[in-house]
């Protein structure tokens, strides 16, 4: 569908006459209830029908075609980016960048623990408190956060001190 239609079914709703054809027509009521006279409003139901927004049956009656919009909504979107597996999971547990919630199931678990380890840099130690402020900036629950990214060895530990053992790394 090309931009010219999109505007042909604009300029159509920019129409006094044909507006009120169509509004009539989405009441389910005549086009002669439209309040026009015979000939313009003949001309609207001929525009409305060359717009793909009006479509007149067997027995003559008029009636709105609503899937019109439909079709023209689909024509405008942009097509869907490609979602990689591990977006899907970031999209459905971090809303503004806080986790609504920690995932029960490991692999969705492992995914979001490798988002929130690359929050510390590589080589650099990190005191206990440090590490806290930052989980806390993911969720309310820091300590289950830096036991997990402990357990599953994305983040190291000796003497409360913490530092990057895990997880990918952005080159």
């Amino acid at each position: 569908m090309s931009d010219a239609e999109i505007r042909q079914v604009l300029g159509l709703l920019y129409q006094d006459d044909t507006l009120r054809v169509l509004a009539a027509l989405a009441l389910e009521r005549s086009p002669a209830e439209s309040g026009l006279d015979r000939d313009p409003m003949l001309l609207a139901l001929d525009r409305l029908e060359r717009g793909g927004l009006a479509v007149q049956d067997g027995e003559g009656s008029w009636r709105l075609r609503r899937e019109r919009f439909r079709e023209l909504l689909h024509a405008a979107a942009p097509p869907p980016e490609p979602v990689s597996p591990e977006e899907k999971v970031l999209r459905s547990f971090l809303v503004d960048g806080r986790l609504r919630a920690i995932p029960a199931k490991r692999d969705k678990q492992l995914v979001v623990l490798d988002y929130v380890a690359q929050v510390f840099e590589p080589g650099v130690r990190y005191s206990e408190k440090e590490v806290n402020v930052a989980l806390r900036a993911f969720h309310d629950d820091y300590a289950a956060l830096r036991r997990y990214l402990v357990d599953e060895g994305m983040l190291s530990r000796e003497n409360n001190v913490y530092w990057r053992s895990g997880g990918t790394v952005e080159a």
